[in-house]
């Protein structure tokens, strides 16, 4: 079947609704929902029961870096600093010096063991470099565990930080291969360039944004979240133009932004969570499509060496490599070493050596498609057996909550006091996105001139007005009364 005008929306949203019934069954069984999205695309597929003819590596690829930019971005708007603080050198270890060491360790794995010269097996070696978060989470939630100390926030940054390495890693190597007089120190400046203009123009337009958001005033609240969007592809976009890291800007960009305060955040937090998940849909589905099973066969036995490579020597070396500097007990370190899922994101960066036409490109498209699969089924279904045979999970009931889910849950404050505002407080003429108000409390209606009104950040408070605050308990109101010289006899 070709993909028309007329039937693209039909086929799309049938296989949409399809994967989604399916992610939630694999909910209850612990299957990690990317082999069913893969699955349903490769069953539409040229080969399978939908006979969808679709071979454009370019517009998958298109389509990859679209979603990834959603799933960067919203991993960093839900990333606490105050929860990555702790841990934020051991994830910056493992997404630089761990991502090079298993980049270059399989790569020379390839090379020995195949007809690859140095530099394809090493660009293959950094296409299956990056792990995948979305699939190692998804699964931990499904088995109700959650995990001990500071593991969460170590392999969300991690996951989070770790594609830009490996995307600079993928394109430095590519071009190794297609121009072979090219010295390999030349990607020194390359990597320094890449890094720091995308980590500098990272926080810029996170600054900038931030301050766009709060500043312009627009008369719909749906608005907010496309401007955000807007800001998104800006960022990366010119990020790129300019020679630096776009997947790295966009990241700490929305990290940055998530740790302010934000008019409509809540809304814009939502939006960008249900985008992620679209998009990860969306991204499985379109590499399934692409992939033709057939070709996957003879590539199975190198497949199979490399995964078991992958998993059972470079993970694990370049953790343990990636971490010796810090003070960190055997288990958990194995248990980062085992929470390595390969996911989408290397099935995508393997679309660029076919776009770039060199001569194994398919040939490492599949290899790395199939160590994908390996991975995700090895790995990922044995997460939670793994985490309580090293005594590093929790039950899922004593889990804390991160501050991103207390925002968004709606039962989180209990606690609700009405207060007036003095005409001398500090909190008058202020916008409420302006005031630097506990993130443990909001201000959910003010009474004014005997009328009730919804507030929003946009809102100015003024004198007399009468608060309704909602907290979670007694301790964050005592703290608003004397932050906010507000009279504690009310």
């Amino acid at each position: 079947m070709n993909i028309t005008i007329e039937n693209i929306l039909l086929i799309g949203s049938l296989l949409l609704f399809i994967s989604i019934l399916a992610g939630k069954t694999s909910y209850r069984f612990g299957v990690p929902t990317l082999i069913l999205f893969l699955s349903i695309g490769m069953l539409a597929g040229v080969e399978g029961l939908g006979q969808i003819e679709f071979e454009n590596a370019q517009l998958a690829q298109f389509v990859g870096i679209v979603a990834l930019n959603f799933i960067l971005f919203s991993g960093g708007l839900d990333t606490n600093w105050k929860s990555i603080k702790p841990v934020v050198w051991q994830g910056v270890a493992l997404s630089t010096v761990g991502v090079l060491l298993t980049a270059v360790s399989v790569g020379v794995f390839v090379w020995y063991i195949t007809d690859f010269s140095i530099y394809e097996g090493l660009l293959l070696g950094a296409i299956v470099s990056s792990t995948d978060a979305a699939a190692v989470f998804s699964i931990l939630r499904s088995k109700k565990m959650a995990l001990k100390t500071n593991l969460r926030p170590t392999l969300e940054l991690e996951s989070g930080s770790n594609d830009p390495m490996a995307y600079f890693l993928t394109i430095a190597f590519l071009g190794l291969v297609v121009n072979q007089n090219q010295d390999i120190w030349s990607l020194i400046p390359l990597f320094l360039q890449q890094i720091l203009l995308g980590a500098s123009l990272g926080l810029f337009f996170g600054y900038v944004s931030h301050q766009v958001i709060n500043q312009i005033n627009l008369d719909f609240e749906g608005l907010y979240p496309v401007l955000t969007i807007a800001i998104m592809f800006i960022t990366f976009s010119a990020t790129d133009v300019v020679g630096g890291n776009g997947f790295l800007a966009i990241y700490l960009c929305a990290v940055y932004l998530g740790n302010q305060n934000l008019i409509h955040k809540k809304a814009i937090i939502k939006m960008f969570d249900g985008l992620a998940w679209l998009m990860q849909i969306t991204l499985f589905l379109t590499l399934g499509l692409l992939v033709v099973p057939s070709h996957i066969i003879p590539v199975m036995g190198i497949g199979i060496l490399v995964s078991v490579f992958l998993i059972f020597v470079a993970r694990p070396l370049s953790v343990f490599i990636g971490l010796s500097v810090f003070k960190m007990k055997m288990r958990r370190r194995l248990y980062i070493s085992w929470v390595g899922l390969r996911g989408a994101v290397p099935i995508v960066f393997a679309t660029y050596p076919l776009i770039a036409g060199i001569d194994k490109a398919e040939m490492i498209f599949n290899v790395v498609f199939f160590v994908s699969l390996i991975s995700v089924l090895v790995q990922g279904t044995t997460l939670s057996l793994v985490a309580n045979w090293l005594h590093v999970a929790l039950p899922f009931k004593v889990k804390k909550k991160s501050p991103v889910d207390a925002l968004l849950s709606d039962s989180a404050k209990s606690f609700l006091k009405e207060v007036d505002l003095p005409l001398l407080s500090p909190l008058v003429g202020k916008r409420i996105v302006e005031i630097d108000f506990p993130k443990g409390a909001i201000i959910a209606m003010i009474m004014r001139n005997e009328k009730f009104l919804t507030p929003s950040g946009n809102t100015e408070l003024e004198a007399n007005d009468t608060l309704v605050i909602l907290t979670e308990n007694k301790e964050s109101m005592q703290m608003i009364y004397s932050k906010f010289e507000i009279p504690t006899d009310q």
